[in-house]
């Protein structure tokens, strides 16, 4: 069983940054894709960042040139650090993993509880 944890998320001014970190735990796993998602209120989940094992990297338009996603394959850890933040992204934000179990050939998908994340002055 795989376990994610997300932390950083919190409140922060329009402008600010954050940088919202995604640990998964458990054993006999490999992660392959990690990826960002947000849920404002009243919409529908959606992407905002995805990282491959390897390192390539994709953003939403919204979030271009204001969010990085980085990982620590070693600590099976994502990153997402968020800079110049606005009003409108705010949302709760879930970290996701897929990947599968050591020695089986299954496919398995992985979502963290979520953290809030609010841009208010």
């Amino acid at each position: 069983q795989v376990q994610l944890v997300e932390s950083g998320g919190g409140l922060v001014q329009p402008g600010g940054s954050l940088r919202l970190s995604c640990v998964a735990s458990g054993t006999s796993f490999r992660i392959n894709d990690m990826r960002w998602y947000r849920q404002a209120p009243g919409k529908q989940r959606e992407l905002v960042a995805h990282i491959t094992s390897g390192g390539n990297t994709n953003y939403a338009d919204s979030v271009k040139g204001r969010f990085t996603i980085s990982r620590d394959n070693a600590e099976n850890t994502v990153f997402l650090q968020m800079n110049s933040l606005k009003p409108e992204d705010t949302a709760v934000y879930y970290c996701y993993a897929d990947g599968r179990t050591i020695g089986r050939y299954d496919f398995n998908e992985y979502w963290g509880q979520g953290t809030q994340v609010t841009v208010s002055s």
